[in-house]
């Protein structure tokens, strides 16, 4: 039971992170002729594709993408549950264990993004096309706190301290929600 758990989660919250990374992208305006794009869209375009031609986009978020995430998180807890209770349990309180697990997978994104980004520039030194993706994408996070925090002797800190600010959310997650935080 405990491998199908591992794996269904797992499966469940990679998919979701992809279809948060593909609405940042959108939000963001990174190139869509990267390689790394390209893999994103094309990795979630059969789900994503036909509920776009049903649900519009709310400004530059995609809607569909993110109903799709929300949806496969409102589903993910009760799944759960039945592979390892076999009993499945539907509640209103699903939709808010969706929502949360929802902004907890977006923090996660996030902090995967500028760890990545982080290590690409000391391995590849901008010459990886994943490089300019990740620049896009946390550029928009760093900048405001570059110019409070200028880079000092050539070290950039505005990633420790967005990663920093994560696991302030992160911790607040665990003061309001306690243990349901850990589950999801």
């Amino acid at each position: 039971m405990l491998t199908l758990t591992f794996l269904v989660k797992t499966v469940v919250d990679l998919y979701v992170m992809v279809l948060l990374l593909r609405i940042w992208m959108q939000l963001t305006r990174t190139d869509f002729y990267n390689p790394f794009s390209q893999f994103v869209v094309k990795i979630t375009q059969p789900i994503v594709g036909p509920l776009r031609r049903i649900i519009p986009s709310l400004g530059p978020v995609d809607s569909a993408s993110l109903l799709v995430a929300f949806l496969l998180m409102t589903v993910k807890y009760p799944l759960l549950l039945l592979i390892q209770g076999g009993a499945m349990s539907l509640s209103p309180y699903n939709l808010l264990f969706g929502l949360i697990s929802l902004i907890k997978s977006a923090g996660y994104l996030i902090f995967w993004v500028m760890i990545i980004r982080a290590l690409m520039s000391w391995i590849s030194q901008g010459r990886s096309p994943i490089d300019y993706v990740m620049y896009q994408l946390t550029e928009p996070l760093m900048a405001p706190i570059r110019r409070v925090i200028p880079a000092m002797g050539g070290i950039d800190f505005s990633a420790m301290v967005v990663i920093l600010i994560l696991y302030l959310i992160n911790y607040l997650g665990m003061d309001l929600f306690g243990e349901l935080w850990f589950l999801l």
